[in-house]
């Protein structure tokens, strides 16, 4: 079994790591020069702010790097034997380990279908079918998507067999009580139960190749569809995981009710305000996301987590704390994260821009928080003629996810209340 390639020692992650500590040196220098001109004029001046932004943004570009090179060195290889342990409940192919990898290389070359596992409904096409992708193909597709989405690397992931996941949650627990070794013991209430369902959708993408990229013996047919589909995957993953309505994919954990955090119930995500109309507040900006990391009880802090969209990173990355320290801090070895107020920072990009009344921030423990369910199986059928002379591989997976826990998770709306 190969195993992903560690990235913390290798020259460009090296190379990486001392750019992004350059550029944050620079940044911090620039940055309390405008902070100085504002005490002493009220305001900065133009080309101070300028040269501010302009050095802002050579940090995120050198976060950016950073997070490519960690992202790269986790993408695995496609494996040629064992069995992937969410495949156990599938039915056995009647090929296995570099039999069926050749069976299926075969398939995506020639349309050869021998010893591969039929799945009929990939469309509504009376005459559809395709084949379920080898273990370790999937097994590529998946670890690719963990690396390439920001979500499954901070959720729980379950793999299941079933179209629809539903989990029984306890809303209340169990009542208890004290009493004397002799004294009767009156019945208590039992756990207030909540059952909630996931249920998975479709999710495809239809990569096309020519015959003559199939017929080169050179290219692993495998690693390419892996690659082909994780772009396309992780971005639809991502923007349904964050905002997503739940027709027809996952419920995103925007889309539940936001409420004031004192009034929120289950079901519903509590938030903090920032102070201001579509603005941190004027006023010690830092306080808030202070309240934002004590909203959450004691318990879901330890793994809690920002969740933020680059432009919000650049406007915390300004901020100090009552000491006159910077509240963000880069990551200081490779394959870590950058940290806010000690907490780790994780960017995605498709959370909002900072605007009136939007929940641009989110905070909390995001594995106990929210749940990304897999569906067995990773389906392939091979089109060589809607596109002529291109072979398409509509390649299907299905996912579901939404909030298990609403007390985990929290966000900043950036409101005056």
């Amino acid at each position: 079994m190969k195993e992903t390639k560690t990235v913390s020692g290798t020259p460009e992650a090296r190379a990486a790591m001392h750019e992004m500590m350059a550029a944050f040196e620079a940044f911090k220098g620039a940055n309390d020069a405008r902070l100085d001109e504002i005490e002493r004029k009220s305001s900065a001046d133009a080309l101070l702010e300028e040269k501010v932004a302009r050095i802002d943004q050579a940090v995120g570009a050198a976060q950016a790097r950073l997070d490519r090179v960690v992202s790269e060195g986790r993408r695995p290889g496609i494996e040629s034997d064992g069995r992937h342990p969410s495949t156990a409940s599938r039915s056995p192919s009647p090929l296995h380990g570099e039999e069926t990898k050749a069976a299926f290389d075969g398939y995506l070359k020639t349309g050869a279908s021998f010893g591969l596992e039929l799945k009929a409904g990939l469309s509504t096409a009376s005459n559809s079918a395709g084949y379920v992708v080898p273990e370790q193909t999937e097994r590529a597709i998946e670890r690719r998507l963990m690396a390439g989405s920001p979500m499954r690397e901070i959720a729980t992931v379950r793999t299941v067999g079933a179209g629809v996941f539903r989990k029984p949650v306890s809303t209340a627990g169990v009542a208890s009580g004290w009493v004397a070794e002799t004294a009767a013991r009156p019945e208590t209430d039992p756990a207030t139960l909540a059952l909630l369902e996931f249920p998975s959708a479709d999710l495809y993408a239809n990569p096309a190749a020519t015959q003559s990229l199939l017929d080169d013996a050179l290219i692993d047919l495998d690693e390419w569809l892996a690659a082909e589909v994780e772009d396309a995957f992780a971005a639809q993953e991502t923007q349904a995981f964050v905002a997503g309505d739940g027709v027809n994919k996952p419920k995103g954990f925007l889309s539940y009710p936001i409420v004031a955090d004192a009034s929120a119930v289950w079901g519903e995500i509590g938030y903090v305000a920032s102070g201001a109309a579509g603005a941190f507040s004027s006023t010690s900006p830092t306080d808030r996301l202070i309240d934002l990391v004590y909203a959450p009880k004691a318990q879901y802090r330890p793994n809690g987590r920002f969740v933020m969209n680059r432009k919000t990173v650049s406007a915390v990355r300004k901020f100090k704390d009552a000491d006159g320290n910077y509240i963000w801090q880069p990551a200081q070895r490779a394959g870590e994260t950058a940290s806010l107020l000690g907490y780790r920072v994780t960017e995605i990009e498709t959370m909002p821009d900072i605007a009136a009344n939007s929940a641009a921030i989110a905070f909390g423990d995001f594995q106990r928080g929210y749940l990304i369910v897999d569906r067995a199986g990773v389906r392939v059928l091979r089109d060589p003629y809607s596109a002529k002379p291109y072979v398409l591989f509509y390649t299907t997976k299905r996912v579901g996810g939404g909030v298990q826990n609403f007390d985990a998770i929290k966000v900043m709306k950036f409101s005056a209340t």
